[in-house]
């Protein structure tokens, strides 16, 4: 049986708060990320949005 991984049950975009928590950071941090492009995210109707499949890829590098 394959091991499943927190990222196989997130939709296609989280809002940053939960992507804070899933990679055990702040709140703030997780936004300043996503401001450099560290953390890759999008913004939508004025809110930003991580892109759960390259937050997989962040997390492994």
């Amino acid at each position: 049986m394959e091991k499943k991984s927190v990222f196989d049950e997130l939709p296609l975009l989280i809002a940053v708060p939960h992507a804070a928590e899933i990679l055990g950071i702040s709140r703030a941090l997780a936004y300043r990320l996503a401001a450099t492009g560290e953390l890759p995210s999008r913004r939508l109707g004025g809110r930003v949005y991580v892109v759960t499949s390259e937050l997989r890829d962040f997390v492994a590098a």
